[in-house]
């Protein structure tokens, strides 16, 4: 038997899959958790990495890994290979202003045309900036930057402090897309963007070399081997030495799980987790200068149009607790309302909102009435306003002709037959519920499988409910009509 490793390292902890090359079937699993915050010492994902294998039975077994992880956080790397500060992750907002600054420099429909997308306060580009205006000693230092799955990868293949070979750095266009210094229909970094971004000199003269020079990690295709696993991290047993474990490309997170999922041009993945994601694989990049969809790169080799909304489960979560019950009484209750809440709307911004841009919006239920105004409509109307945005966010990829014509439904939240039932009247498009499942792992997997062979595996998905089309427009019209 043949085994292949999946590493998801997210924002909140480092999961690892081990699956049989031949069945995509789980055998073994791992995790360790990371710290709590938006900016997080790169060396505790490199120890919880380690841990989680330790807790997924080791690599002695296993021929290929690969390495999903969170996007857009910023790895900056002195010309020794250590770790200049913290990593800002993607939920770290202190650059929010200097993303504002850079489109008023470049202009959004210039980064759009260059990049595919606009940035905002996660993409890595804004984090440079404000380290260069906020710690210009700590910018003036920056030999390379990287990206969390680039810096594991390199971690796993031997380097680091003891062996800083900042040209070994690697990574894949779709993490590479998230920068805002990259672009995926070309496959090129941007390097005048990026140094705009660190206030640097732009010398095109020196082989377009940043001067002085940063260096970016080479784009390794989908399908291609990045390296193999140091010796030393596999077993301290001289008998397994000459093991060699292939390293794939790895990936960011969303374009992992669509690989996992097995998403194809006319798939929509709807991810309902701390926050919402609508991403869709395309044949033809997306380029949106209104900011509102991402235009990123798949980890196939196509793209990855994508909206990210901050508000999607912990509105259910509030509900859940302003009634007194859990996710399940919410989801009863809520079925026994009928659709549309009897025109009560719950407009779910709680935490301010991404998409549409209203960052100091809050909640507020619209359409209270002595009739509408009970348990079960309040129950139903946040189950319906989380949908509705992210309805929201499908409407405004398809209206860049993106076409959708299945969409996968999925994180914790997606389990609840509630959920998935109002989700078949809020989309007009057949709704499918996969079984829950580590998708960005799973992806990293299928990509470590692809590099050792040569050949993309066609594991099967597994489909926990298929809820019927039951479109009902009165939902979505009462949720425009309070926008």
């Amino acid at each position: 038997m043949t085994l292949v490793a999946g590493i998801d390292s997210s924002t909140q902890s480092c999961k690892v899959v081990i699956r049989d090359l031949d069945t995509g079937a789980v055998l073994r699993t791992g995790r360790a958790p990371h710290p709590a915050g938006t900016e997080v010492a790169p060396e505790k994902w490199w120890d919880a990495l380690k841990l989680a294998i330790t807790d997924a039975g080791g690599l002695e077994d296993v021929d290929a890994i690969s390495v999903g992880g969170q996007q857009h956080g910023m790895v900056a790397l002195d010309s020794s290979g250590e770790v200049i500060r913290p990593a800002l992750l993607w939920n770290d907002t202190r650059s929010a202003k200097a993303a504002l600054d850079l489109i008023g420099e470049v202009g959004a429909e210039e980064f759009a045309t260059r990049t595919g997308s606009v940035p905002v306060a996660s993409f890595t580009l804004t984090k440079l900036r404000w380290l260069a205006d906020a710690e210009p000693d700590n910018a003036a230092r920056v030999a390379a930057v990287a990206l969390p799955h680039d810096w594991l990868t390199w971690r796993l293949r031997g380097f680091g402090p003891g062996n800083p070979d900042l040209d070994a750095l690697t990574t894949d266009r779709s993490d590479a897309s998230g920068t805002s210094y990259f672009d995926a229909s070309t496959n090129t970094y941007d390097l005048d963007l990026l140094a705009r971004a660190l206030r640097r000199p732009r010398d095109r003269s020196v082989e377009g070399q940043l001067i002085p020079r940063v260096v970016l990690p080479k784009i390794v295709a989908p399908g291609e081997v990045a390296g193999t696993v140091d010796a030393a991290l596999l077993s301290s047993d001289p008998a397994h030495a000459a093991h060699r474990v292939v390293i794939a490309a790895g990936a960011g997170d969303n374009a992992g799980a669509a690989l996992g999922l097995g998403a194809v041009a006319g798939d929509v993945v709807i991810s309902i987790g701390t926050s919402g994601t609508v991403f869709a694989v395309t044949d033809a990049p997306v380029k949106d200068g209104s900011g509102t969809v991402a235009g990123f790169a798949d980890a196939s080799g196509l793209f990855l149009p994508l909206v990210a909304t901050l508000n999607a489960a912990r509105i259910l979560d509030a509900m859940a607790g302003l009634l007194d019950v859990d996710h399940t009484e919410l989801g009863t209750l809520a079925m026994t309302a009928e659709p549309g809440s009897a025109g009560a709307v719950f407009q779910p911004y709680l935490e301010g909102e991404r998409t549409p841009n209203l960052p100091d919006a809050t909640g507020t239920l619209f359409g209270l009435t002595l009739a509408s105004t009970n348990r079960p409509n309040l129950a139903r109307a946040a189950i319906e306003g989380l949908l509705c945005g992210l309805a929201d966010g499908l409407d405004a990829v398809t209206s860049l002709g993106v076409e959708a014509h299945r969409l996968l439904l999925t994180g914790g939240a997606a389990q609840n037959p509630a959920v998935s039932a109002i989700a078949a009247q809020v989309f007009n498009v057949p709704v499918v519920v996969p079984e829950p499942g580590e998708y960005v792992a799973a992806g990293a997997a299928i990509q470590a499988a692809w590099a050792l062979t040569g050949n993309r595996p066609d594991w099967p998905l597994a489909i926990t409910a298929q809820p019927p089309v039951d479109f009902r427009p009165v939902i979505r019209e009462q949720y425009a009509a309070v926008a």
